[in-house]
Formats: structure tokens, sequence, C-alpha cells
């Protein structure tokens, strides 16, 4: 499911998560989740646990309040929920459902699909990225 956002985020905001998280991870690793017990950081897998990107968007200040109101939400924000007591992450989408709640795109195990699961889970997170035309990101 990281995979999504990471390749959703480099194609339209150029940013390479696996440098960001990587080199904020290397430069504060201690700020960041104990879940697997590492030592150090691994620039190959880091980017792609859910924990690490919600801490790394937290730290950058792209982190917004949880809420069950649809219209919190907007196309482009990425919610972290827990499915199973697993965490899952999802790019909200511009489509909605009849009802009008925002669908979302993501890859829960069977391929990348648009669905209306925005609140199929617990949402553990929501972050919104807003990105300047022309300007760095750090």
């Amino acid at each position: 499911c990281t995979d999504v956002v990471i390749r959703a985020l480099r194609k339209g905001a150029s940013l390479d998560l696996q440098k960001l998280v990587h080199e904020d991870m290397k430069n504060n690793f201690s700020k960041y989740p104990k879940i697997w017990r590492l030592k150090k950081t691994d620039r190959n897998i880091d980017h792609r646990r859910v924990p690490n990107l919600s801490r790394y968007f937290e730290r950058k200040g792209y982190s917004l309040g949880v809420s069950k109101n649809k219209e919190d939400y907007l196309a482009g924000d990425i919610v972290t929920c827990s499915v199973v007591k697993r965490p899952h992450i999802m790019i909200v989408s511009n489509n909605r459902a009849k009802d009008g709640t925002q669908l979302v795109i993501h890859n829960i195990g069977s391929g990348t699909k648009e669905e209306n699961t925005l609140f199929a889970f617990p949402i553990t997170g929501h972050f919104r990225i807003i990105v300047a035309p022309n300007s760095p990101v750090k």
C-alpha cells in the first residue's frame, strides 16, 4: 500500500519519499517507531513502512485531525488506518461515492484500486501535503 503513496507523491508532487524519509530517519532515528527493533536505518525499506511514513508526515507538519466527517477529506489527502491491527495507507480520490463520500486509492492486496472504503477501517492519521509550484520541498 505504501508504494501507491510513494509513486503518487513522486509523480504528482516531485517528492522522493525514499530519499526524504531515509534522510530524516538518519538524522532523527530516535523519533521514529521502534516496532522492528532496528539499530539503524535501511534506505531500501524505511519508506515502505506505514508507521514511518506517518511519523515523517507528522514531523513535517502535514498532520490534520482525524475525523468521521466526509467533508474534512480532500482529494490528495493521505489517510492511514488499521486493517485487522495492521497499518494501511491510502490516498483520497477526487471521485465520490453516491452519498458524497470521497473514494480512496489504495492497494490492500489485490492491486491498486479506487474504492469507497474511506471509513471502512479505523482511521489513525490524516495528512495533507501542500507543495507550492516550483518550490523545493524538504
